[in-house]
């Protein structure tokens, strides 16, 4: 089976830092670009960073350059975010998603959501002001 599983989701304070994991299982990981998406209350779902299938190279989107950075590792079937100086414009879903490797160009951008392959269910990230 299929799967993406998310955690480290929680409430924090404006300044704050959070680390979510994500753990996948029952495909080929390394063939497999991978994003953290979020959803914000009646927004679109958006791709905020995102991997390639080897690691060694990301995508940052403009609005969390500086604080946010992404990482893999191939060996345990894991991405992780780490999120610094977090704002309240940051709160929302956050999902983990897969796209087969020439799907997008990760250095252009995560590409399209409809594209993914996989999914994980997300995880909540609220960041007070």
């Amino acid at each position: 089976e299929v799967q993406l599983v998310e955690s480290g989701g929680g409430l924090v304070q404006a300044g704050g830092s959070l680390t979510l994991s994500c753990t996948a299982s029952g495909f080929k990981f390394g063939d497999y670009d991978i994003a953290w998406f979020r959803q914000a209350p009646g927004k679109e779902r958006e791709g905020v960073v995102c991997v390639n299938d080897s690691g060694n190279s990301t995508y940052i989107e403009d609005s969390v350059k500086g604080r946010f950075t992404i990482s893999r590792d191939n060996a345990k079937n894991t991405v992780t975010l780490h999120m610094s100086n977090l704002k309240p414009e940051d709160t929302g879903l956050y999902f983990c998603g897969a796209i087969t490797v020439g799907q997008a160009d990760i250095r252009d951008g995560c590409g399209r959501s409809w594209r993914y392959d996989h999914w994980g269910q997300g995880t909540q990230v609220t960041v007070s002001s």
